[in-house]
């Protein structure tokens, strides 16, 4: 089973938050809004998905690279690895 299915509500409420976030962009658009304001919200809405796929790729990494009863050597390369994929999503 996938671990997706396990964070199923707090995916979707990330998701429902970053859908609120593209109306506010449209919004934006539609009320012929400043550049400031729609580059400011276009900005967060790239925050949070970043911050989604973090959160998925995290869990993926956990959960389906790396046995949870491995030797502590695997466990630094998985720390590593999470590591690098949050500094590289950013």
């Amino acid at each position: 089973m996938s671990h997706t299915v396990h964070e199923k509500k707090k995916l979707l409420a990330r998701v429902r938050r970053i859908r609120g976030q593209v109306e506010a962009i449209e919004r934006a658009l539609e009320e012929e809004s400043g550049c400031e304001t729609v580059m400011h919200r276009i900005a967060g809405v790239r925050g949070a998905v970043n911050g989604l796929m973090s959160e998925v790729l995290e869990d993926h990494v956990r959960t389906h690279l790396v046995d949870a009863g491995s030797e502590s050597g695997a466990e630094d390369a998985r720390e590593q690895l999470i590591d690098v994929l949050r500094s590289y999503i950013k």
